[in-house]
């Protein structure tokens, strides 16, 4: 069998997520489907996450086992030429036959971004946020979320996952003229976590709480205790590192 590991962009307002799902369109199966319609061969596309409905990337990654032997030069003219406009295949190569697009991920990072101008440029891929934003004290705030630690109180509660440890690297903003960043790196992420997280923050810069508050919410481990999630539309899987 080979493997073959794709790099994959989407915008993902089209779509019910990445994971398949029944009575659903999601990227997975439309990649899957593109996938046989070339090959004759049903593959099972596994991806390094699975990004909820609305959720957009730039960097996700995927691999597959087929029996046949591609000339991937070919192969990712093909597949592009028949998938919709909204999903594209960056890079695909062969890879290892124990590479696993999920399992074998060390850190995967999103960014989020919000706009502070009304723009039709940047409606769907941005939430655009109406009360001020001050970049220090969101960076403070983010500090103390840089730990391993259970992250509950940020993770959706019909989420069927049962460890809720998280060992999150990186929690860094930057803004431009237009535009504040969100970025956040960790070993893995729960459903939902990155939008609760970056939604709690707003809302602690908001109503001037401090560090205190972000670490009563991680201890509490119920998701009440955390803030509204912003919109899917301004987030973006960025990059997914396996070494």
């Amino acid at each position: 069998m080979y493997n073959y590991k794709l790099l994959i962009q989407y915008d993902g307002t089209n779509y019910a997520g990445w994971q398949i799902q029944k009575n659903a369109v999601t990227v997975q199966q439309v990649i899957a489907d593109s996938i046989f319609k070339i090959t004759g061969k049903k593959i099972t596309l596994t991806g390094s996450g699975r990004t909820d409905s609305g959720v957009h990337a730039l960097g996700q990654v995927g691999n597959f086992h087929i029996s046949t032997q591609l000339n991937t030069y070919k192969f990712i003219y093909s597949l592009n030429s028949i998938l919709p406009h909204d999903i594209s295949i960056l890079n695909i190569e062969e890879a290892d036959e124990k590479f696993n697009a999920r399992f074998s991920a060390k850190k995967r990072s999103y960014l989020y971004f919000i706009s502070k101008i009304k723009s039709p440029f940047y409606n769907s891929y941005s939430f655009f946020y109406h009360d001020k934003i001050d970049i220090n004290k969101l960076n403070e705030l983010s500090s103390c979320l840089v730990r391993k630690e259970n992250f509950s109180s940020f993770s959706k509660k019909k989420s069927k996952t049962g460890n809720k440890v998280c060992n999150i690297f990186t929690a860094r903003w930057r803004e431009t003229p237009q535009l504040v960043i969100f970025l956040i790196e960790a070993d893995r992420f729960l459903h939902g976590m990155v939008r609760s997280i970056t939604g709690t923050l707003l809302n602690a810069v908001k109503l001037n709480y401090g560090i205190d508050y972000i670490h009563e919410i991680i201890e509490k481990r119920d998701r009440e205790a955390a803030g509204e999630s912003v919109p899917a539309k301004g987030l973006f899987l960025y990059k997914v590192r396996y070494d």
